[in-house]
C-alpha cells in the first residue's frame, strides 16, 4: 500500500491542506461521571442524534471506539498525501432539515454537485478510428435523450415520463423518512391515549396514498417486483436498463431479478442537494468533513464527543431501566438514556445484558439478513483514467464524465445477474459490477497536484468464500487485480497509473467499521426489514424492549445511506420520553 511521488504528483508527506483539517475532528470535552444521554458510536447518525438532543437542552456525550469520528462517513489518509472517503463516498440522502437545523454550512460543510452524474462506457469491438459508445446522463433532459437515442429512440422518448413517474413516488415516500413508523405495539396493547397517539403516525401513509392516487398499483409493483420487470415495461435498450438497475442492487446481495429490488433503487433516487432533487455530490475534504461539521454543530451547543472510548456494555438498574454504560477501561458513565448508533446486532447481542431482553426479540435480531456483496477499493493514481469511449483531454484536465459515477461491466442486466450468481456460489464475481468515482476531479484538495483518488465500489463478493478459503492478503489482491483488469479493458493504462490501494472486503468492513457482514445498511434493505419491521416487528420506533435504550443508526427506520434521519427521529423520540419521565 505504499506510494511513490512519480509523475505529476508533488512529494508525498507534505503538510495537510485546509480542507483536510476541516475534515478532521479532535475529541472535545472532559469526561464526566454523568450525562442526561449517552450515544454509542460517532457515526453520522449518532452525531446527528447528539446534536439535536444537545440543542434541546439534553446534556449528551458520544463515545467512539475508533481514533476518528464519522463511522462509515469518514476521511482517512491511507496513502500519504491522499485523502480517501474510505467507506461511504457520495452525498445526496442527508435530510434537508438537518442541513438547516444544524447549520452545517456555518460549520464548514462544502459540497461539489455533479453534473453529469452517470457515465456508462461500452466495451465494443472497434476498428480504425471508431470510438466505442457510452451513455452519459445528467440534469439536462435534452442531452439525456440525445445520448439514449444512440441505443433506442423509443427509450429516449420514454425517459422523461419514467423520471416523472419515479419522482412522484419519491415525493410520496419522502415524508415517511422523517417520522417514526406507526407504533403497532402501542396501537395493539397501549392505553386509549397511546392508541390515539399512534393513529397520528398514520398521516404520512395516508398522504403518500393520496399523492399516488389511482396509480398506486403501479407504484406498488415498483416496490415489490424485480427491477428488471419494472424497467422492461419502460425501456428496450440494455445499456440504459442496466445503468438504472445498478441503483437497485448497489450495496445489496440481490440480483436485478430479485423481487423487491425496486425499493433499493427508490432509496437511491429520493435524495437531493441544495434544492436539486435526485442530485448527488462530493463533500469537500471527503465524507469525514460532513461528520466534522455535524460534530462541530453538536459541540457548539455543549455536546461532548470522545474518540478511542469503547463502550463495553450497557448498564441496567435492578428495576430494569438503563442507567448508563461501562467503558472498556472500566469507567462507568451514568445517564438517563442510551442511544446506540451501532448495529442492532452489536447493540442487542453484545452490549446489552441478555437477561433484560425477551428471548424472541434476541432470536429475531440474530436472524437479521446482513449479507453484503461489497468490496470497497480506494486507489491513488498519478493521472486520470483514459477511457476508450471518452478519451482524456491533453494535459490531464478532468472532463465532465470524470466527475460521474462511472459504471463498468454494466452494459447489460444479464451481466449484473451473472455477477450475483457467482457470489451466491461463494465466488467473487468473475466480471464484477464496478462503480468508479473520482472525487478529486471536483475537489483537488484530496490529492497532490496532478494526482487523483479513486473510489471503487465493487460487487459481488461473498462474506464467506467457497472451498474453505478465507479473505487473506492473497485473496484480497487476487480480487483487486481482477477489478483492475476490468478497468484496464475500458481505460488502457489504468494499471500503470496506480500508486497504491486499500482493499476492504466484507469481513474488513465489518472489522473496521462495525458493519455486520460488511453490510453498509447494517441489515438488508429488503421489504421484510423495512418500516414496521426495521429492525424487527413491534420495535421499529427506535425504542427497544429495555426501557431507556434506543437505536439511532442505520439498522433503524428508515435505514442506511448517509441520511441522518434515524439519528434525528430517534433524538426527538428520546426527548419526548425524557419529558414524560
Amino acid at each position: 500500500m505504499a506510494a511513490s511521488g512519480r509523475g505529476l504528483c508533488r512529494a508525498v508527506g507534505a503538510s495537510p491542506r485546509p480542507a483536510w483539517r476541516r475534515a478532521h475532528w479532535e475529541a472535545r470535552g472532559h469526561l464526566k461521571p454523568e450525562y442526561d444521554a449517552v450515544v454509542i458510536g460517532a457515526g453520522h447518525n449518532g452525531l446527528v442524534a447528539a446534536a439535536y438532543l444537545q440543542r434541546l437542552g439534553v446534556n449528551t456525550a458520544v463515545f467512539e471506539r475508533r481514533h476518528v469520528i464519522g463511522g462509515a462517513a469518514v476521511t482517512e489518509e491511507i496513502i500519504p498525501g491522499f485523502k480517501f472517503s474510505r467507506a461511504s463516498y457520495l452525498l445526496s440522502l442527508l435530510r434537508p432539515q438537518i442541513y438547516t437545523d444544524l447549520e452545517l454550512k456555518k460549520h464548514g460543510l462544502r459540497l461539489h454537485l455533479r453534473n453529469p452524474y452517470s457515465f456508462t462506457p461500452m466495451l465494443e469491438e472497434g476498428t480504425g478510428s471508431k470510438v466505442p459508445r457510452s451513455l452519459l446522463l445528467g440534469t439536462d433532459m435534452v442531452e439525456n435523450q440525445k445520448h439514449i437515442s444512440q441505443f433506442s429512440p423509443q427509450d429516449a422518448q420514454a425517459f422523461p415520463r419514467y423520471e416523472a413517474f419515479m419522482n412522484r413516488l419519491a415525493l410520496a415516500i419522502d415524508p415517511l423518512l422523517d417520522t417514526a413508523p406507526v407504533d403497532m405495539e402501542a396501537f395493539q396493547r397501549g392505553s386509549l391515549l397511546q392508541r390515539l397517539k399512534s393513529l397520528s403516525t398514520l398521516k404520512p401513509l395516508l398522504q403518500a396514498g393520496r399523492i399516488l392516487g389511482a396509480q398506486l398499483p403501479e407504484y406498488y409493483q415498483v416496490l415489490t417486483a424485480p427491477i428488471t420487470k419494472v424497467l422492461d415495461q419502460w425501456f428496450e435498450s440494455e445499456p440504459l436498463k442496466a445503468t438504472l438497475a445498478t441503483d437497485a442492487v448497489i450495496g445489496a446481495m440481490t440480483s436485478p431479478h430479485t423481487p423487491g429490488s425496486g425499493y433499493v433503487l427508490l432509496h437511491h433516487v429520493m435524495g437531493g442537494l441544495e434544492g436539486m432533487q435526485g442530485a448527488w455530490g462530493y463533500v469537500q475534504g471527503g465524507m469525514g468533513a460532513l461528520s466534522a461539521a455535524i460534530a462541530s454543530s453538536a459541540a457548539a451547543h455543549g455536546a461532548s464527543i470522545f474518540t478511542e472510548k469503547t463502550v463495553a456494555k450497557v448498564q441496567v438498574s435492578s428495576g430494569g431501566h438503563v442507567q448508563g454504560v461501562v467503558l472498556q477501561d472500566g469507567s462507568e458513565v451514568r445517564s438517563k438514556v442510551v442511544l446506540s448508533n451501532a448495529s442492532p446486532q452489536i447493540t442487542f447481542l453484545k452490549l446489552t445484558p441478555q437477561e433484560w431482553l425477551p428471548e424472541e426479540f434476541v432470536e429475531r435480531i440474530s436472524q437479521l439478513d446482513t449479507r453484503s456483496p461489497v468490496t470497497k477499493i480506494n486507489v491513488a493514481v498519478d493521472r486520470l483514467p483514459d477511457f476508450l469511449a471518452a478519451p482524456s483531454a491533453p494535459g490531464g484536465r478532468p472532463l465532465p464524465h470524470h466527475q460521474c459515477s462511472i459504471h463498468l461491466n454494466c452494459e447489460d442486466t444479464l451481466l449484473l445477474h451473472q455477477a450475483f450468481e457467482d457470489a451466491v456460489g461463494g465466488l467473487p464475481s468473475h466480471r464484477p459490477m464496478i462503480e468508479l468515482c473520482i472525487p478529486s476531479s471536483l475537489d483537488p484538495t484530496l490529492a497532490p497536484p496532478g494526482c487523483h483518488v479513486i473510489s471503487l465500489f465493487t460487487q459481488y463478493t461473498p462474506y464467506t468464500l467457497a472451498g474453505g478459503k478465507v479473505w487473506d492478503e492473497q485473496e484480497r489482491n487476487a480480487y483487486a487485480d481482477k477489478v483492475f483488469d476490468c478497468i484496464e479493458a475500458y481505460a488502457p493504462g489504468f494499471k500503470g497509473s496506480v500508486l497504491g490501494r486499500d482493499i476492504l472486503t466484507p469481513p474488513d468492513l465489518e472489522r473496521i467499521f462495525g458493519l455486520p457482514g460488511g453490510n453498509i445498511f447494517h441489515c438488508a434493505m429488503a421489504l421484510d426489514q423495512l418500516y414496521f419491521a426495521r429492525p424487527v416487528p413491534l420495535h421499529s420506533g427506535y425504542r427497544s424492549p429495555l426501557q431507556g435504550l434506543y437505536l439511532c443508526g442505520s439498522g433503524a427506520h428508515p435505514g442506511g445511506g448517509v441520511m441522518g434521519a434515524a439519528g434525528r427521529n430517534a433524538a426527538h423520540m428520546v426527548f419526548r420520553d425524557l419529558k414524560s419521565m
